[in-house]
């Protein structure tokens, strides 16, 4: 009887999908942590010495992990940027390393459209309002008029991103009878078909009721929407962001809010977290914000966990692995 090899997993992981790797490798459960450190300090230096496959997310696999797997053949990554593994050095050793894309895209664009929703219709302000008992049969209309909202069908979203998340939310809006104009400067005009039309950042903001933010933060993108940009946004439109905070000028936001120069802000990113209590936006009864929880879903865990096993498979197979993020040891 031929020995599985040793696959280690320090990720939260769906348990299907554990059972179904078993049926290759000879599992090892680790309790996962959130604590970030290398796997090196994690005591399970046995497991690292016999390991063939790690799959992890918030562990860290640099050299000192390195240095102590003698039989390691994969790294999986339970993230879109493996930005706790260290590729080069997995590279160097012509180890592969998988990602999980998209993983948590859908549960994303969810609440993205929910944070949406809730800007445009006050909704955490009038629940806010009516807890606190200001509803009174002196004036049982008040709700009505202080907390108006707009409607979304045959209104404009402008969507900064066509990626995973950014489809997403296209779909959704779809749904709702919006109309969509997409930034995203790697994606042709027709890219959406008839769903929406790829459009110049200026044409976006300008044109838009509401704007959402779903561009990846690189070098390239921190501050995408600065003093300038958030000025051609009209005084009566909306801007969600729960991609990253750095694509907005902070500054620039706050002086916007606080001026009235937006109808409404809905955030799930901040430039600091966890975020102060007593920063400005928190005084300005525009903003609807939530606690970076657009990820917080046990479906996101399901989701890795599938996109994993796929991409282990793959590579067990000896096919190259569709999300292999250096494909220069495929072809070593």
């Amino acid at each position: 009887m031929s020995i599985k090899p040793h696959l280690v997993i320090t990720a939260a992981f769906d348990r299907t999908r554990v059972e179904e790797l078993r049926g290759h490798f000879t599992v090892h459960m680790v309790v996962p942590s959130i604590a970030g450190e290398s796997l090196s300090d994690r005591g399970i230096d046995e497991l690292l010495d016999i390991a063939e496959v790690i799959i992890t997310e918030l562990d860290r696999v640099d050299e000192a992990t390195l240095a102590k797997t003698a039989n390691l053949r994969a790294v999986v990554s339970c993230r879109a940027n493996p930005v706790n593994v260290d590729v080069a050095a997995c590279t160097s050793r012509s180890i592969p390393v998988l990602t999980t894309p998209a993983r948590n895209a859908e549960v994303t664009a969810d609440l993205a459209f929910t944070l949406l929703l809730m800007t445009v219709r006050q909704s955490s302000q009038a629940e806010r309002w009516l807890r606190a008992g200001n509803w009174s049969a002196d004036d049982v209309f008040a709700p009505y008029s202080l907390f108006r909202g707009i409607q979304l069908s045959g209104r404009t979203l402008g969507i900064l991103g066509g990626g995973a998340v950014g489809r997403g939310v296209l779909k959704r809006a779809r749904g709702f009878g919006m109309s969509v104009i997409v930034y995203d400067p790697f994606l042709p005009e027709d890219a959406f078909g008839d769903e929406a039309r790829v459009a110049p950042l200026d044409e976006v903001l300008a044109s838009s009721d509401i704007i959402t933010l779903h561009v990846p933060l690189m070098d390239e993108t921190v501050g995408l929407l600065g003093a300038r940009e958030l000025s051609l946004i009209r005084p009566d439109a909306y801007l969600i962001n729960a991609a990253r905070a750095a694509l907005i000028d902070e500054e620039a936001l706050v002086k916007a809010v606080t001026n009235h120069e937006l109808a409404g802000v809905g955030l799930d990113v901040f430039w600091q977290e966890p975020v102060s209590s007593d920063h400005p936006l928190f005084s300005s009864d525009i903003v609807t914000a939530t606690p970076h929880i657009a990820g917080a879903s046990d479906d996101v865990i399901r989701e890795h966990s599938r996109i994993a096993a796929e991409g282990i498979a793959e590579w067990r197979e000896g096919r190259r692995p569709e999300t292999l993020k250096n494909p220069e040891v495929w072809s070593a």
